[in-house]
């Protein structure tokens, strides 16, 4: 005999009034039953909440503690969410008691938030291969396969949002740029080997972009400077896409490149917020005057997110955000806890 989601009321309206839940409510309603457990998980579950516009766009970071006394900050990394449209904000548990690894890097895949690489946090100069993974429905996390071949740091990274999480370039612990690149399955806890890139990419910026994962300039101790190419994997043919040369306007480090997940490409240039139309980039908007030294952006639809030190305000990170259709700053209020320098980001919709 069938169970009833919710006893009294027909399936679909059960249906209704389960795709509602507040996503921090999860781990709560997953705990009631078994059904209610497997049809959170569900991808039908998931297409009724967006269709009916109940998801909401969830930035977590890596963030440095700020010591509220002080006013100055600690060197200790945290897991900080923030919900750009309510101005919500949490701590996330960290992975294991020792805290975050430094400089790892935050990947959002489907309901889990996937943390990979960095430093060991204990000893500051060790790096990890450990991958750990935090499932927002069960409010737990679990370790992941560990990352294969070479050690490596400052890695590009992205995802599909759906499983899959790519990882191109970055150094080893013996300071080499490397070009191998590889992916992580989530659901399957799988990584594979790709193609290697066609050069060699340190510090550069990964983003999931049109279907590609688009890895964007890099170092590289050959070229002596940042390269203003990027490579694009394409998922359907698994293979690398030719370089595209010229494909940034100025060499420097751009790892705060950020696709909206509607396709269009955002970064910042000096004092301004540029966007790629075609293949040229234009700006779109003037940083706030007193900003400077921005440590992380990003960006959704019609928004950008910029956190970034301010002009006599000593090591607070303040945080702006752009509305695209008003080309208008607003500054985003915090607690002390929240006013840290930013390492990573990535951005869920739950």
């Amino acid at each position: 005999m069938r169970m009833d989601l919710i006893p009294g009321l027909p399936n679909d309206l059960g249906l209704e009034g389960l795709i509602r839940i507040d996503y921090q409510d999860f781990s709560s309603v997953a705990s009631v039953c078994r059904s209610w457990n497997r049809l959170i998980e569900l991808p039908e579950f998931w297409r009724r909440r967006k269709a009916s516009g109940l998801t909401r766009k969830v930035v977590v970071m890596a963030q440095c503690r700020v010591d509220p006394v002080w006013v100055q900050e600690w060197q200790f990394y945290e897991l900080k969410l923030y919900e750009p449209e309510t101005g919500y904000r949490a701590l996330l548990p960290p992975p294991v008691p020792g805290g975050l690894p430094i400089s790892s890097q935050l990947v959002g895949v489907g309901l889990n938030l996937v943390v990979m690489g960095g430093l060991n946090p204990n000893t500051s100069e060790v790096m990890t291969d450990d991958v750990f993974v935090y499932n927002f429905v069960a409010a737990t996390w679990h370790r992941g396969a560990k990352m294969p071949g070479h050690n490596r740091w400052y890695f590009a990274c992205a995802s599909d949002s759906n499983r899959m999480v790519f990882v191109a370039g970055g150094h080893d612990d013996k300071n080499r740029e490397l070009k191998s690149a590889m992916a992580y399955d989530v659901a399957e806890d799988k990584w594979m080997v790709l193609p290697d890139m066609a050069r060699e990419r340190d510090e550069s910026k990964g983003v999931f972009h049109h279907g590609k994962f688009l890895v964007i300039g890099g170092y590289s101790k050959n070229q002596h400077r940042f390269g203003i190419t990027a490579e694009s994997f394409d998922i359907a043919t698994w293979q690398w896409d030719p370089v595209q040369e010229g494909f940034l306007n100025s060499e420097t480090c751009y790892r705060h490149c950020t696709d909206d997940g509607d396709g269009k490409l955002f970064k910042y240039r000096g004092d301004y917020v540029e966007a790629l139309q075609g293949s040229t980039w234009q700006l779109v908007a003037k940083l706030p005057t007193r900003v400077k030294d921005i440590s992380y952006m990003i960006a959704w639809q019609g928004k950008v997110l910029v956190i970034g030190s301010v002009d006599g305000e000593g090591e607070l990170y303040k945080s702006f955000v752009l509305d695209l259709k008003s080309s208008k700053w607003e500054s985003v209020e915090k607690e002390y806890e929240f006013l840290g320098h930013v390492e990573s980001g990535c951005c869920l919709e739950l």
